[in-house]
């Protein structure tokens, strides 16, 4: 029997948004403050993904300035099967401060699903999460959370829905407020309709992006309701199945209803796709804390759940629980159906003068005018920019951890001519927390020199006592990750074994609940990254030639 072992897509990839045309399926995810934004999926099986493209690129979005965890939302994909068009709703979120929330939500279309892409369509700020609606009888609607910022009601708000023109993005009708929830769970959002044998469904997620996250469902005869919610009076889909009453709470952690029997926490934000072979699944987002913490580096990864209806016309999990497992049955396909195993190692030599899709870049997109591969040929050109700590401009070419154990290595030339010039790789999360293993010029030592730098919740660290000159400005660096300690390596001849630089340094605070959080809440809702980069605050004019970047991981995806 065909299995699908979870997470299918390992890494940041939240908020997973599910469609299937013909025979092939698409998964859509959260980017947040990381360009190109908006990821794509695609799959032949459901269990094998491949990441086949970003949506938007170049001036599509400005994300510089972009506070943890704003950016980009929530995307959701649809199809409509009249025009043959793909559509993807998502909210830019621009502002969280005073828990004001104020986002912008807009919708794309394009023929194929790797674009081109029409320009954004503006269809309203009144909340975020929208998702579209193709019904049969031609109409289009939108469903998306209205944001509460009133004193003395209930938070996070209504999910309200509206008929819309998609061509122009107006309104064809008042929003209708239809539910602030389905369960006690409170903090309603991510809604998405559905239509089934006669009813409208509502699936919602719920209960906070934390550990009481989970994925209710509401239904109706009417699309603007009223909805009956799931008799279970309980979520259909989560990773802590106990009763939880938090409504009011407009999102928390909810460090109490982590489970200590499960290795997936945090089920919840799901989407339905029904498979060409009459089987239905729900994608949803999820985490794996490290062992012992509730803390996750590898930030919300996307999940599958085999599902069933009942004979009275409710969506359930297939095994009549509602425990989302890291093992669940596949599609009934025959062998010509089915995807080869995907590997999420990265291995590249920027041949070709092209570079890896997975490469992504925080807060500015990537551009030629600082990163390129035609200027060197068989490298990667990264001209430095602003620190690290800079949420305008830096000049970070990364890709998602996706594995608690891996090693990833570069090597590069470099020949910084001011101490204010830099280039090397590490970890990053975001810009208050990062590793960097650099090159600068050091005036102490009169040499090209490699040296540690650490942000920490905001705090520039230097690691005075790790120096070692570098006079050809040539350096091989490797990084091991375990489980939420680094180990830092050098070399600068090929034929030499590696030094160690730094070793087994918690970084375990790159991790969702260890950035910069409230106390009860949590920090970001990303992912730890690998990264090659470079930094001038002298002239603007200095580079680094990278000649190749690999990650290889030493977990086996199925002893996830």
């Amino acid at each position: 029997m065909n299995v699908i072992q979870n997470p299918v897509i390992p890494g940041m990839a939240p908020d997973p948004s599910i469609i299937r045309v013909e025979n092939n399926y698409y998964i859509a995810t959260s980017t947040f403050h990381w360009a190109p934004g908006i990821q794509i999926f695609e799959s032949k099986n459901l269990a094998n993904w491949r990441l086949v493209g970003q949506v938007l690129k170049g001036s599509a979005i400005n994300l510089q300035g972009t506070n943890t965890p704003a950016g980009v939302w929530a995307p959701h994909l649809s199809y409509d099967p009249k025009t043959r068009r793909y559509w993807l709703a998502y909210s830019h979120m621009l502002n969280m401060a005073g828990r004001e929330f104020n986002a912008d939500s807009y919708a794309m279309w394009a023929e194929d699903i790797q674009g081109p892409w029409s320009e954004p369509i503006y269809m309203t700020s009144i909340g975020f999460d929208p998702a579209i609606f193709h019904d049969d009888d031609n109409k289009h609607y939108l469903s998306i959370l209205e944001w509460e910022s009133r004193e003395g009601y209930q938070a996070p708000g209504h999910i309200v829905v509206a008929e819309i023109d998609l061509e122009t993005g107006n309104l064809m009708s008042d929003w209708y407020r239809v539910t602030q929830g389905f369960t006690t769970r409170g903090a309603a959002e991510a809604p998405q309709l559905y239509k089934h044998d006669g009813y409208y469904y509502l699936m919602i997620a719920a209960g906070g992006t934390g550990y009481g996250h989970g994925v209710e469902i509401g239904r109706s005869q009417e699309i603007f309701g009223p909805y009956e919610p799931h008799p279970s009076g309980e979520p259909i889909i989560t990773s802590a199945p106990q009763h939880l009453f938090s409504l009011g709470d407009p999102d928390a952690g909810q460090f109490q209803m982590y489970n200590p029997n499960s290795i997936m926490q945090k089920s919840g934000h799901g989407s339905l796709v029904e498979t060409q072979t009459g089987e239905w699944y729900v994608a949803h987002l999820m985490s794996r804390p490290l062992p012992n913490t509730t803390l996750n580096p590898l930030g919300r990864e996307t999940s599958l759940q085999k599902m069933h209806w009942t004979p009275d016309g409710w969506l359930e999990m297939a095994d009549g629980s509602n425990l989302a497992k890291m093992s669940v049955p596949g599609m009934q396909i025959t062998g010509r159906d089915s995807d080869s195993h995907v590997s999420e190692d990265i291995e590249d030599t920027f041949e070709n003068m092209v570079y890896d899709n997975h490469f992504m870049t925080p807060y500015r997109q990537q551009d030629r005018s600082w990163v390129n591969t035609v200027e060197s040929p068989n490298h990667l050109r990264i001209y430095g920019s602003e620190s690290f700590f800079s949420q305008n401009k830096p000049s970070i070419m990364a890709t998602r951890a996706t594995s608690f154990s891996y090693i990833f290595e570069t090597v590069l030339d470099f020949h910084p001519n001011h101490y204010s010039e830099s280039a090397g790789s590490g970890l990053y999360y975001d810009s208050n927390n990062w590793l960097y293993a650099r090159l600068y010029w050091s005036e102490s030592l009169n040499s090209i020199t490699l040296g540690v730098l650490q942000a920490k919740l905001g705090e520039r660290i230097e690691y005075v006592h790790h120096k070692i000159s570098i006079r050809d400005g040539h350096i091989s660096l490797k990084f091991v990750y375990d489980y939420g300690l680094a180990t830092v390596f050098y070399k600068i001849k090929e034929s030499e074994p590696w030094q160690t630089l730094v070793d087994k340094m918690d970084v375990s605070y790159l991790s969702d609940e260890g950035v910069n959080g409230e106390p009860g809440e949590i920090g970001g809702f990303t992912g730890l990254f690998n990264f090659i980069g470079a930094i001038d605050a002298h002239q603007h004019d200095s580079f680094a030639d990278f000649s190749y970047y690999r990650v290889v991981n030493n977990e086996k995806k199925n002893n996830r």
